[in-house]
């Protein structure tokens, strides 16, 4: 493996085995490639002095209300609270107004959600006695279905 990151964390706190240990991390292409002491060299460098850091937390069970009931919560706006909160992916339930039950909907949804969401994400596909051919379609979507 190269000795190339795209960026390193450095002097960062970081819980190892039940302890904090004062460690740097390399990533290379979003993914931790390597988590110790690192040189320094052409990279980007974050110092993260006096700072612990965490794994970004995954929420497989979020409810925005959009569309429906935005005045509450949307998806731009409740993706950027996740974020702010650590959550850096999330999964949104399908109990929107209407539910997200049928591919029209879906195809919505998923339009909605272009270049406004703050974090990585999914969204379930609700499966109902009234919409079992469509489900073998969104195959293509790599969905799960509830």
């Amino acid at each position: 493996m190269s000795d190339n990151y795209s960026l390193i964390i450095k002097n960062g706190s970081c819980y190892i085995d039940g302890k904090l240990i004062k460690y740097d991390i390399g990533l290379y292409e979003n993914k931790i490639k390597k988590i110790g002491n690192i040189e320094e060299n052409n990279s980007k460098v974050y110092d993260a002095s006096g700072k612990v850091v965490l794994p970004g937390i995954i929420d497989t069970q979020v409810h925005f209300r959009e569309p429906g009931s935005t005045d509450a919560e949307d998806l731009e706006s409740g993706s950027r609270a996740a974020v702010l909160g650590g959550v850096t992916s999330l999964f949104e339930m399908p109990n929107t107004n209407p539910p997200t039950a049928n591919l029209v909907e879906f195809e919505k949804k998923l339009k909605a959600a272009k270049n406004r969401m703050h974090s990585n994400y999914a969204f379930y596909f609700g499966a109902t006695p009234q919409n079992t051919e469509q489900l073998a379609q969104l195959k293509m979507w790599k969905v799960v279905v509830v």
